[in-house]
């Protein structure tokens, strides 16, 4: 019997490892809940304070092989600020800046992420980086406020458990690095870089 030729093994080698890749490939939709909490900031003599709150995560992923994965991602979450003065008027001083304001809203957030991540039996260990827009929107009816949008850095890590074909559960943890919105008129941008933490948990559906 004639043995293969050196380029014939290639050949074959080359198409083995081309057929285990899209074999891993794999695309899915995934929803989450998450608890965002944001960092107080303090400048220009305001001091800036976000509530915590809940909210929703919608992702578009795609895994070619360990290095080369990416996704589209939709989150929502209430994002109510409250302004304060951080210097005390002088006593007897008029006019004064006001001392408090409250401003209700809502963020959404569009980001673009590559992620890495390895196959491990029914687990998938992934980390992620990217960018994205978050809009901060003020609920109607509120005077002296503005939409605010916002380029926003996005990373995180977390675990896809595989418990079912095509069915699985998704820990993940993101962070989100952006300068503060600044939502109302009636005082100054602390012209600050705050954090938002996410820690999330939810499920995704493999196609």
């Amino acid at each position: 019997m004639r043995r293969p030729t050196l380029p014939a093994a290639l050949f074959v080698l080359s198409a083995l490892l081309t057929v285990s890749v899209v074999a891993r490939a794999q695309t899915d939709v995934g929803l989450s809940l998450y608890g965002a909490f944001s960092q107080k900031t303090d400048g220009n003599g305001v001091a800036q304070t976000p509530a915590n709150s809940a909210g929703g995560l919608i992702e578009l992923r795609h895994i070619s092989n360990p290095l080369v994965g990416y996704e589209a991602t939709y989150s929502y979450n209430r994002a109510n600020e409250s302004y304060s003065s951080s210097v005390r008027c002088p006593v007897g001083t008029t006019p004064c800046n006001p001392t408090f304001e409250h401003v209700s809203a809502n963020a959404h957030e569009a980001s673009a992420d590559w992620i890495a991540s390895v196959h491990i039996a029914n687990l998938r260990p992934f980390a992620l980086a990217g960018v994205g827009v978050l809009f901060n929107v003020p609920v109607g009816g509120q005077s002296s406020t503005r939409t605010v949008t916002k380029p926003v850095f996005v990373y995180g890590a977390g675990l896809d458990w595989s418990l079912v074909a095509h069915l699985g559960l998704r820990f993940q943890y993101r962070g989100n690095l952006y300068k503060a919105p600044d939502l109302t008129r009636l005082f100054t941008s602390t012209d600050a870089f705050t954090h938002t933490a996410e820690p999330m948990i939810g499920a995704y559906l493999r196609f």
